[in-house]
C-alpha cells in the first residue's frame, strides 16, 4: 500500500502542470480582455471559474483523481459549447476549447460520461438530450449525424408496431414488457376482450423512468382502466429540478389522454383511454433503445411478440388461421352487430386510407363489436403522425412477402374475414 502513493505522484504531475499552464494563459488573456471587447453574454469566465472550483480540491495522489478530473473536463467542455455562439471570435474562449481538448487527450478522458455539476445552467444542458448530444459532438470536434429516433405503438386487440416498423397482432395475455433498458421500463397488462376469443386488450400500463444523474430520481407511473392519472405514483407531476422540467406529465384530456416528456433522454410517451382499454405510443432515441443487457432481450417494442403469441401470421391480417385462434366466430359474436360490410363502412368514416390501421379497425369491430376500437385505431395513427420521425413510413400497407399481403390483395383480406364469419355456421352444419 505504501508504494501506491509515490507511484501515482509523477503520473499526476503532468495534468497539474498542464492545468496550471492553461489557467495561467487564460489569466493573461482575461487581463487583456478589455482590448477584445468581450460580448456581455459570453460566459467563458464563469466556465473557467467553475472548472477551477471543480478541480481545486483534487488530490493527485488519490485513486479517484483521474475520474474526477475527467468529469470536470467534460463539464468544462459542455459549458464552453453552451457559449460557442456568443463567444465566437473571442480569444479566451478559443484558447479554453483548445486547452480542454489537449487535456482530455493527455488524460485519455472519454467524450461521454459523468460530469461535475454545481450550477443549474450546466444541469439544464445535461438534462436536455438534444443539447447534450450536440455537446458530445462538439467535444470531439467531429461531425456526427443527428440522433435517430424510433417509434413504438400498442392499441386495440392488441396491435403492435415495433421500433423496426413491423406490425403484429398478438395475444400476449397477462403482463408483458414493451421496453426494458438502462433508462426506461414499460410493462403492459392485457386481458381477454370477448369470451372464447384469443384477442386481448390493454387495461394496465406501468412505466419506470430510472434515475439519471442530476436530472431525475426514479419515477414510476401507472395507469389502469378508468384511472389515468396526471401524476406519478408518488403524487408528483415532474422529476428533478422543477425549473429544468427534464421529466414532466401534461394532462391533455382529464381521465382520457396524458403526455409524458422525458427531455433528459429525448423520450415522449402518449397514453390514452378509449372505452375500457388503454393505448400507448412512444418515441425514443435509438442509442438509448439499444442500451440494454442480454438478459433484457424480451421487449415487444424491440423484437415483437413471440411466435406462439401471434394472432396474425407474417403480418397477414386477418388470416384463415384466425378461425382457430378466434374460435367459432368471435368476429360474428351475437353482441357484435357488425358484418364485414358495416365494419368496413364504420372504419372508413375515420380512416380514409386503407392501410394496416384501417384493417386493424375492421378486425377489432368484427371481433368485439365495440365502437371504441375504431377510435383507438384512429388515435393510434394520429400518434404516429405526431411522434414517428419518418413521414414516408407513417402508413404501413399490406404487402406481399413475409411481412404481409400484397397491396392488391384486398380480395384475400375480404375473403379471410368472410371465412371468419362463415366458420361457426359451417362447423354447426358438419
Amino acid at each position: 500500500m505504501g508504494s501506491a502513493v509515490p507511484s501515482r505522484a509523477p503520473r499526476a504531475e503532468a495534468p497539474l502542470a498542464a492545468l496550471r499552464g492553461l489557467l495561467a494563459a487564460l489569466g493573461l488573456l482575461l487581463l487583456g480582455a478589455g482590448d477584445c471587447e468581450l460580448h456581455p453574454s459570453c460566459g467563458i469566465q464563469k466556465c473557467t471559474t467553475d472548472f477551477v472550483s471543480f478541480t481545486s480540491h483534487l488530490n493527485a495522489a488519490l485513486e479517484d483523481f483521474d475520474l474526477e478530473f475527467c468529469k470536470a473536463l467534460r463539464a468544462y467542455s459542455v459549458c464552453t459549447y453552451r457559449n460557442s455562439k456568443v463567444c465566437r471570435g473571442n480569444l479566451v474562449y478559443h484558447s479554453a476549447v483548445l486547452g480542454i481538448g489537449d487535456l482530455m487527450t493527455q488524460r485519455n478522458c472519454t467524450k461521454n460520461g459523468p460530469t461535475s455539476s454545481t450550477n443549474s445552467e450546466m444541469t439544464h444542458d445535461l438534462c436536455n438530450y438534444s443539447v447534450h448530444t450536440e455537446a458530445r459532438e462538439h467535444q470531439g470536434e467531429e461531425k456526427t449525424p443527428p440522433p435517430t429516433y424510433l417509434f413504438c405503438g400498442l392499441f386495440g386487440d392488441p396491435h403492435l408496431r415495433t421500433f423496426k416498423d413491423h406490425f403484429q397482432t398478438c395475444k400476449v395475455e397477462g403482463a408483458w414488457p414493451l421496453i426494458d433498458n438502462e433508462y426506461l421500463s414499460v410493462q403492459v397488462t392485457n386481458v381477454p376482450v370477448v369470451p372464447g376469443s384469443s384477442a386481448t386488450a390493454t387495461n394496465k400500463i406501468t412505466i419506470i423512468f430510472k434515475s439519471y444523474q442530476d436530472c431525475t430520481d426514479q419515477k414510476v407511473y401507472q395507469a389502469m382502466t378508468d384511472d389515468l392519472p396526471a401524476a406519478f405514483v408518488d403524487g408528483t407531476t415532474s422529476g428533478g429540478d422543477e425549473n429544468t422540467r427534464s421529466l414532466h406529465i401534461v394532462e391533455k384530456v382529464s381521465g382520457e389522454y396524458i403526455e409524458m416528456y422525458a427531455r433528459y433522454i429525448g423520450t415522449t410517451v402518449y397514453i390514452r383511454q378509449l372505452g375500457h382499454y388503454l393505448t400507448l405510443a412512444i418515441r425514443m432515441p435509438q442509442e438509448l433503445v439499444m442500451a440494454f443487457e442480454e438478459s433484457q432481450d424480451l421487449q415487444l417494442c424491440l423484437n415483437g411478440c413471440p411466435s406462439s403469441e401471434r394472432i396474425d401470421q407474417g403480418g397477414y391480417l386477418p388470416l384463415p388461421v384466425m378461425g382457430k385462434l378466434l374460435p367459432w366466430g368471435a368476429a360474428s359474436h351475437p353482441r357484435s352487430g357488425y358484418t364485414l360490410e358495416t365494419a368496413t363502412t364504420k372504419c372508413h368514416e375515420k380512416m380514409l386510407v386503407k392501410d394496416i390501421y384501417f384493417y386493424s379497425c375492421v378486425f377489432d369491430l368484427l371481433t368485439t363489436g365495440d365502437d371504441n376500437f375504431t377510435a383507438a385505431a384512429h388515435s393510434a395513427f394520429q400518434d404516429v403522425e405526431a411522434l414517428h420521425p419518418s413521414k414516408e413510413r407513417w402508413h404501413i400497407f399490406p404487402r406481399s412477402g413475409d411481412d404481409g399481403v400484397g397491396r392488391d390483395s384486398k380480395v384475400f383480406v375480404s375473403l379471410g374475414l368472410l371465412c371468419l364469419i362463415l366458420l361457426p355456421y359451417l362447423y354447426n352444419f358438419f
